[in-house]
């Protein structure tokens, strides 16, 4: 049997196309977000500069006063972990990640 070679015909077949490109897309993008980002170093220049710790626990509290207790990367605005994870995105660590249950001294307390 072939194919119908009509105007509804054409735009039916493009409508598919572009549904199962977007589809495709969608999928793909989810599976690059699952990579697990690479983990700040705590040695890292721009880490030793902000006081990073993996844990706020062990932060220095004569060198860094302004940290309080219960602060952590997953209060903090510039956070955008999911808030059941380990390990999270970062603003200021652009492709790496941070541990939820760490700290900086650009902390800033989460709106909300």
């Amino acid at each position: 049997m072939e194919k119908p070679t009509n105007r509804r015909a054409f735009f039916k077949d493009c409508l598919v196309t572009v549904a199962a490109v977007s589809v495709g897309q969608l999928a793909l993008n989810r599976v690059a977000y699952a990579v697990e980002l690479p983990h700040v170093d705590e040695s890292s220049p721009q880490a030793v500069g902000l006081g990073y710790k993996h844990d706020a626990a062990l932060v220095d509290k004569t060198k860094f006063a302004r940290f309080q207790e219960g602060q952590t990367c997953r209060n903090c605005q510039l956070y955008s972990g999911a808030a059941d994870t380990e390990w999270g995105p970062c603003a200021l660590f652009p492709g790496q990640s941070v541990n939820a249950k760490g700290w900086c001294s650009a902390y800033v307390k989460k709106a909300g």
